[in-house]
């Protein structure tokens, strides 16, 4: 038997040429614990956790998606396009965020669409002074190439704009290369790291300490973009963005009536 040191949610663990192997929860399906176990596998063993009762479901996984469901994955962990809740069905991205609105069974997922950007954005506590900014880029970078083992060229920018943190990672699909880790499996990991819920095996989250100095982060949000635009309705879209189309769409026909009236 082994220790799954960078997964807590897996069974059967065993040494298979010189590596840990041990089975993801809820999907049976093998993991490499030598490198971070894919964002789908993991999201289906917390929702078994979450029904047995041993581990509490968390409030908010994502930004302006539904929270945790029990994916659909590919043997090779990857989302599956189509994911469904019963009658219910919606496309979702590499990260397995929903991208179109929600529809019946007969939904068609052509493909499962890359995220290639995911921007993370953090908030730190009142302090007397702010950071110190090449500090801080140097320990997320450090942070994420040795914890989460993410080639560095996939991390963009690491912003200060006291107290705002914003961290970009870019990856796209003819960037990766066999054996690099996904910027979506990364943002999942650090996600549950800064909320206390880690997913490594030792439980230990991502101290964030800054020349020396703890920092304590009061929110974390987490941004996607794919390499197709979202496809949703205006129904789903909030009341002040479509506020905003309007205003934006009687500007312009404003304009045309002026052009108009002027040119007679």
């Amino acid at each position: 038997a082994c220790v799954c040191a960078k997964n807590k949610r897996v069974s059967n663990c065993r040494m298979e040429s010189g590596r840990c192997r041990c089975d993801a929860i809820g999907s049976g399906v093998a993991v490499d614990c030598t490198t971070l176990t894919s964002k789908c596998l993991l999201m289906k063993a917390e929702v078994i956790g979450s029904k047995s009762g041993r581990r509490e479901k968390p409030k908010d996984a994502f930004e302006d998606t539904d929270g945790l469901y029990d994916p659909d994955c590919e043997n090779s962990g990857a989302f599956k396009a189509k994911q469904c809740n019963g009658s219910t069905c919606w496309c979702v991205n590499t990260a397995g965020v929903r991208r179109t609105d929600k529809h019946d069974a007969d939904l068609k997922c052509n493909q499962l669409v890359r995220t290639t950007w995911i921007i993370i954005q953090m908030q730190h506590a009142e302090r007397n002074a702010p950071l110190n900014a090449e500090s801080l880029k140097k320990f997320f970078t450090d942070a994420i190439t040795s914890r989460y083992q993410l080639d560095g060229r996939y991390i963009t920018s690491v912003l200060y704009e006291n107290p705002y943190i914003t961290i970009d990672l870019k990856q796209n699909s003819s960037d990766k290369l066999i054996g690099d880790v996904d910027i979506a499996d990364v943002a999942y990991y650090f996600e549950k790291d800064v909320k206390g819920q880690s997913i490594f095996h030792n439980n230990a989250g991502l101290n964030v300490s800054i020349d020396n100095e703890p920092v304590k982060l009061e929110k974390t949000v987490v941004y996607y973009v794919d390499e197709i635009a979202p496809e949703f309705s205006m129904k789903s879209l909030t009341p002040g963005l479509i506020a905003v189309i309007v205003v934006v769409v009687i500007a312009i026909v404003a304009a045309i009536v002026v052009l108009v009236s002027s040119n007679k």
